[in-house]
């Protein structure tokens, strides 16, 4: 039996003739949670156009082996790294070398069917930068939103360097106290930022904190999230720790990342200011199964092993508690394209897999403002379409087999072109 292998375009990506039609032999709408069959979707330029009943026409692009959904968006991730630089390993790693090591993480993770992401961390403004290079078509990746360098109080979690005191190097992101962390805020979106990343309290993958330590004030945080929003720019805060998702969400944070240690005060706050809680509940397993190996730290082992637990727990608590939630993964953390694999977790501890998928959809877009753009597969929305193989309603193990990916109107994969050509 001869092999056929997955068409994947590795340089380019490549427009089909205009106008392209798309044969859905199963279309998905995240919205009325529908599954509807044998639908036509039409594109021009970076646009759908239509989405309606088959026709006898031969379409574009024949799908209809497969489940057809919005592209998905990962609202928490870090392209720039990668787990294998972990710990004094990521010392090694200079601004160039992680620019790169963005633009194949870029590749990997839209062909893993993940049209959009935000990116939320990166040194030296390589998240802009790469984001400024797919969008000129120099590397192929999902559409970008980037924070640049996050914000952090001095000897904070994103001010971790692991250096001896004798090289008297901050994290570019450092600002202590209110007007210090507005100038920060400005300086960022001066130099490119789409969205403000603030680290609120402790984290895990750090030295010599307590992750659930709150760190900025939350007279520093209104100043943040005053001057962000006056500038137009959207706040995510990364916030394990109680106190400071509670601050958070009284400055009126946009998004409160990893959540792991909410309380149930927590969770009525942020249902009453309709904040977005994104937990990040697949690097529990990543980190306790690799972690040792990427070359962390022993204690930031340990810190993973007190809260991992809770943050699925309290996942549940806060889903039934009736909260607003994205789809972030803390990617980076893990190998890059294993996004998907969130999906069955968020399953297992609570949702539907309707609303695993809104989650990465409908949700997200209206996190990022972009509702009516993305998340849905209709008139007038961005042409991001993917399709898998299997029913993700019934399995969500579906999304780790993408088949087929679309963004803004250009297909850069179709492993059905492979299959029909034996």
């Amino acid at each position: 039996m001869r092999l056929v292998l997955p068409l994947i375009l590795l340089a380019a990506s490549y427009s089909v003739a205009e106008p392209t039609v798309i044969r859905c032999g199963r279309l998905l709408d995240p919205v009325s949670g529908e599954i509807a069959t044998n639908v036509d979707v039409k594109v021009e330029d970076k646009s759908i156009v239509s989405v309606g009943p088959a026709t006898g026409l031969k379409p574009s692009v024949d799908l209809s082996q497969g489940y057809c959904l919005p592209g998905l968006i990962d609202v928490h991730d870090h392209l720039t790294g990668d787990p294998k630089n972990s710990g004094y390993s990521s010392l090694g790693i200079s601004i160039p070398r992680e620019a790169l090591t963005g633009a194949k993480n870029a590749r990997t993770t839209l062909l893993a069917g993940f049209t959009t992401v935000r990116n939320l961390g990166a040194s030296g403004y390589t998240d802009v930068a790469l984001r400024d290079a797919i969008q000129d078509g120099d590397v192929i990746g999902p559409r970008l939103l980037v924070s640049g360098p996050p914000l952090s109080i001095t000897g904070g979690h994103c001010d971790e360097n692991l250096l001896a005191p004798e090289y008297h190097h901050s994290a570019e992101g450092v600002a202590d106290g209110p007007w210090a962390a507005r100038a920060k805020v400005r300086e960022v979106i001066k130099y490119g930022a789409d969205v403000i990343k603030v680290c609120a309290s402790g984290g895990v993958l750090s030295k010599g904190d307590n992750v659930g330590a709150a760190q900025y004030t939350l007279e520093e945080l209104k100043a943040i999230v005053e001057e962000a929003h006056k500038l137009g720019r959207k706040v995510a805060a990364h916030a394990h720790g109680t106190q400071s998702i509670k601050d958070a969400i009284l400055a009126g944070i946009d998004s409160v990342e990893h959540s792991s240690l909410i309380d149930d005060e927590g969770i009525r706050l942020a249902k009453e200011h309709g904040t977005f809680l994104v937990f990040d509940i697949y690097n529990d397993t990543y980190i306790l199964s690799h972690g040792e190996k990427d070359g962390l730290l022993p204690e930031m082992i340990e810190k993973e092993k007190q809260i991992g637990k809770l943050q699925r727990q309290n996942f549940q608590k806060a889903w039934e508690g009736g909260v607003r939630m994205a789809f972030g993964t803390d990617g980076g953390v893990y190998p890059h394209g294993d996004n998907w694999r969130q999906f069955p977790l968020m399953v297992e501890f609570g949702m539907k897999p309707l609303d695993a998928i809104r989650a990465a959809t409908t949700e997200a877009a209206e996190l990022l403002g972009l509702k009516g753009k993305l998340g849905r597969v209709a008139a007038g929305h961005l042409a991001d379409l993917i399709a898998v193989d299997g029913d993700p309603l019934k399995d969500t193990n579906a999304l780790g087999r993408v088949r087929f990916v679309m963004k803004d109107g250009k297909v850069f994969r179709n492993d059905w072109v492979a299959a029909g050509t034996r």
